[in-house]
């Protein structure tokens, strides 16, 4: 009886297993999608350091504009130094101090990053900038780009320096040149490089003339 017994669990033991072992594989089959299948490309802008470091630097822009000494000194280190599409070099207090001079004040200006590379406690942000300007009574468009970099002290981000570089100057209606093209969206694009003389014609160019 125990051996017949045992002859019958057997079959009823094997569909059980085989049963776990189909059931099993249908939660493995419907997880392995998810776990091998590659993440979609996200925007740039979802990235949480370009959406931290866009905040400060829509917060600089604003400051910009409105003369705002308070949140310029929030996000400006005491350390910070300014270089200038122009080459010129401010420390945070002459950058404050300029925007309350009459007509200092930009019309708008616009940053967008584009990268931030975090290395501890320093952040380096790149970005483009589009500011309008008015200059002897004429409005001015700059775009360029900007590098900013960040230093992290008491969990608190501020700027110590910054750099500018013009790419295009535009003035209201003026058409852009086809080799200064530029936009804002091509932030690391330099479109100002001069191709050389072809080597042939500049070979004939240096050969000597047929002597009188």
């Amino acid at each position: 009886m125990k051996a017949a017994s045992h002859e019958l669990d057997l079959p009823t033991l094997s569909k059980s297993f085989l049963s776990a072992v189909f059931v099993l594989s249908l939660c493995g089959a419907g997880s392995l999608p998810a776990q091998t299948q590659p993440a979609a490309p996200g925007n740039a802008q979802q990235q949480p350091e370009i959406k931290e470091f866009q905040g400060y630097e829509d917060q600089w822009s604003t400051a910009v504009v409105k003369a705002d000494q308070y949140t310029m000194e929030y996000l400006l280190s005491p350390m910070y130094v300014d270089i200038s599409a122009t080459g010129d070099v401010n420390t945070r207090n002459q950058l404050i101090a300029q925007l309350f001079e009459k007509g200092a004040s930009p019309l708008s200006l616009e940053q967008r990053v584009v990268s931030v590379r975090e290395f501890g406690d320093t952040a380096l942000v790149s970005g483009t900038y589009i500011v309008k300007l008015r200059v002897d009574g004429r409005n001015r468009e700059e775009r360029g780009i900007f590098t900013h970099v960040y230093e992290r002290a008491h969990g608190h981000w501020a700027c110590v320096n910054a750099q500018r570089t013009a790419v295009v100057e535009l003035a209201p209606g003026a058409k852009q040149k086809t080799q200064a093209k530029s936009d804002a969206s091509e932030p690391f694009h330099i479109p100002l490089f001069h191709k050389g003389a072809d080597p042939t014609e500049a070979a004939a160019a240096a050969a000597p003339g047929p002597r009188n």
